[in-house]
Formats: C-alpha cells, structure tokens, sequence
C-alpha cells in the first residue's frame, strides 16, 4: 500500500524510467532496428546489445561531456561493427547513415518520453526534494542538461562516479544518505524489479514499480508498494 502523506523524499532511476517511461531500453533499440529494418533476429540483436553494453562498462569510451545522442551513436556504432564482423549483416549495410538513423529514432523516443516526463518532475520537485540514483556512464550530468532536466534534483548518484552498481543496495544507500531522510519516508521509483525495486526494499525504503516490457519475462510475483504502467500515473499517485 502507498501512502504518499508519508513520503518526505523521491529517489528516481533514470535510464529506462524517466527517458523510456519503463521500456527496456534494449526493447527501444530494437524497434529502431525494425524501423530500418535491419536484417538480424532478435535474438542475434540481443547479442549486439549485450556486447556494446559490456564494451562501454569495461573501456572509458563515453566521455563526461557526451550528451545522450552521443552516446547513442556510440551504441549504435559498435552493435553494427560487432554486427558486421560476425557476419550478421552485410558489410555493405553497415553504412554510417544506418548507424546514424538508429541513434536519431531513439534519440527521439527518449526525447518524446522525456517531454511528457518533464512537467510532472518540476511539479514534484516543487513538493519533495528528489535524488537521481543511476546506473550510467560517467556523463548523466550533460545527459540531464542536454534534457532540460538537470534543476529537479539536489543530488545525483552515478554508479560511474561512486564506484557502486545497482542492484547493489549501497548505491541507494548513498542517497537517502543525500536526503538526509530516514528510509521508510522515502520512495524509490524505477523500471527495473530487480535493480530497483529489490534494493530499495532491503534498506526499507517505500517502491513504485514503472512495469513495463523488461530485458527478461517476469515472474508474476513481483511486487512493490505502487506498481504503475505509464509515468503519468504519478500525477495520481502524488495527487500533483
């Protein structure tokens, strides 16, 4: 049960809750994928996506000036050159004109998403002091300003900077620290089950679940304090 007379504070995911409203973002690449209608299955892009993940967490190729269409095309590039050399795709299809595209669609999903994102973020920051707590590279501030979102939130807690990952309950921990609030008066809104969800109830916080279409099929008894589908359901839910 959610009891928004209670909540003090709001710790919010960033990636795939605010710029996707709860998609999984590897589920909005591929709808770009089928736009230009790349031909790979989704399986063998799932691979590309999970390469280019592990390749920009293990090498420092996003820069802290990086907004987040460069780091789409980044994305993007290495996908298709993983692509590419396993012979996924033609070689000839590998233009940077496709690449490009790819990072454009998305890059106007996640502008669409964050447009309808926006005014209920300025509404509840006007009502809460909020924390961003994100898994992210290093650049999530240009990220916030290239958006227009960077005056919401007091702090920010990027897994690049303090050295701790989700689904790590210490990263939470490092912001209800920055709220200066005891837990049970905060609440952590996030897309993943998992990464957000599950942490931020082991350290006692309250949880709203965005649900949406995740990496993995759910289990069916996953549960949180709130679970909504669309991030317009906060205006309800915080009568905003």
């Amino acid at each position: 049960m959610f009891e928004s007379d209670k909540i003090k504070g709001i710790i919010f995911d960033y990636g795939g809750t605010i710029d996707s409203n709860g998609m999984h973002w590897a589920e909005v690449i591929w709808m770009a994928y089928q736009a230009e209608e790349v031909p790979v299955s989704k399986e063998i892009f799932r691979n590309a996506y999970v390469h280019g993940e592990r390749t920009l967490g293990k090498n420092p190729i996003v820069k802290p000036h990086h907004t987040f269409l460069d780091m789409l095309r980044l994305k993007t590039d290495i996908q298709i050159e993983w692509l590419k050399a396993g012979d996924f795709i033609p070689e000839a299809y590998a233009t940077p004109g496709l690449k490009q595209r790819l990072a454009d669609w998305c890059y106007a999903y996640a502008r669409k998403s964050i447009d309808t994102a926006r005014p209920i973020l300025e509404a509840l920051s006007q009502k809460y002091p909020l924390v961003l707590v994100s898994n992210f590279y290093g650049n999530i501030e240009s990220v916030l300003k290239d958006f227009h979102l960077d005056t919401y939130f007091k702090s920010i807690v990027e897994s690049a900077v303090v050295g701790i990952r989700k689904p790590d309950p210490a990263i939470f921990g490092l912001g209800v620290k920055e709220l200066s609030l005891p837990a049970e008066t905060i609440v952590v809104i996030g897309d993943s089950h998992d990464k957000d969800i599950i942490p931020a109830t082991s350290i006692g916080c309250k949880t709203i679940w965005l649900k949406s279409i995740g990496w993995s099929d759910y289990r069916g008894d996953e549960s949180a304090d709130l679970v909504i589908t669309d991030f317009t359901e906060l205006e309800q839910a915080f009568s905003l």
